[in-house]
């Protein structure tokens, strides 16, 4: 039996090795825990914004076998409107997408989607943001610390009012409408004879239902979620400009992603984006059938939105030194 002594604590002392090796104790064989990335962004998870960003995730956490661990938080729930730019930029967070409008503080060419009815609809807007054109523009992100990966649309903004049909640019005549912001639509309603007047997106129902402002320049998304049709009655479909998201990332995150990675996540925007765009088109023919019960509404003719167009040439005259002449061209032709 003493023979055996030997043989036995060999065998011992190589089952503690592997047991020690195993728990990482010997040099950890454990795959490594998956790289978080944060999606956040404030709409609800139920808007095609919020749809289309819980897909992304799906699809890379399927395709990433466990090396990705991508989290959304829908309706502000880590920052809200005002704060997740800052956010991405210190890689708290790695993706957001908010209006295309809240980065003309990087470039004031962003403004292109409030230009007036320069945009025949969202088709030709998408189009513009997947052309050379626009994907330079996004491009201009990079020295800032940010990708701009894509847009998603969020439809067209339309007139809304408590006073009369709008058929005309003369029929603005004397209104007060909200805006999210001054400048372009500032400018805009003032060709029209009418005022304009900035109040907060939360506090717009508000100002409607106490007669603040008479009306607003909202997309059907807005116009159906936020209920204005309880305190507004005439509705004119008129695309007067457009409303989408930049899809953006860190920069710094997205260079250290190891290739692979990268084209994960890159194949799961391809096709989030995809998703966004069809249930963007879905939503705007839905809310406007639904509208149609409630308030009265008026769809101008080709003829009708060219007056607007002919009255809103001096703005689109005012801002051409500073969103050049190619880029003007390159939206133009994204209508045809």
């Amino acid at each position: 039996m003493r023979r055996f002594v030997p043989t036995i604590a060999v065998v011992s002392l190589m089952a503690l090795m592997a047991a020690a090796c195993s728990s990482g104790t010997g040099g950890s064989t454990a795959a490594p825990a998956p790289i978080v990335v944060k999606f956040t962004h404030v709409a609800g998870d139920f808007t095609p914004k919020g749809r289309a960003a819980t897909r992304f995730a799906e699809i890379a956490n399927e395709r990433g076998k466990g090396r990705l661990d991508v989290r959304v938080y829908p309706s502000g729930q880590l920052y809200g409107d005002k704060e997740e730019l800052e956010a991405l930029l210190a890689n708290n967070t790695q993706f957001i997408a908010p209006s295309i409008g809240k980065l003309i503080a990087f470039d004031p060419r962003f403004q292109i989607g409030d230009m007036p009815f320069l945009f025949a609809d969202n088709a030709a807007e998408t189009r513009f943001w997947d052309s050379e054109t626009g994907k330079q523009l996004l491009a201009t992100l990079a020295p800032r610390g940010m990708v701009g990966f894509t847009t998603w649309p969020n439809g067209m903004r339309q007139l809304m009012n408590r006073t009369r049909p709008i058929r005309t640019p003369g029929d603005m005549r004397g209104l007060k409408i909200r805006v999210p912001s001054g400048g372009v639509q500032v400018d805009t309603l003032q060709v029209f004879g009418a005022g304009a007047s900035v109040i907060p997106f939360s506090d717009t129902y508000t100002a409607l239902q106490q007669g603040v402002v008479d009306g607003t320049l909202a997309t059907f998304d807005n116009i159906s979620v936020e209920k204005y049709a309880e305190v507004l009655k005439y509705l004119t479909v008129a695309n007067v400009n457009s409303l989408s998201y930049g899809v953006i990332v860190n920069k710094t995150f997205w260079d250290g992603l190891p290739p692979d990675l990268r084209q994960i996540l890159s194949d799961a925007m391809t096709e989030s984006t995809a998703l966004a765009r069809k249930l963007s088109s879905e939503l705007e023919a839905e809310s406007l059938a639904s509208l149609r019960k409630s308030v009265d509404v008026v769809e101008l003719t080709p003829e009708q939105r060219q007056q607007f167009v002919e009255a809103t040439r001096p703005v689109l005259t005012k801002y051409e030194s500073i969103l050049k002449p190619e880029l003007l061209d390159a939206a133009r032709k994204a209508n045809q």
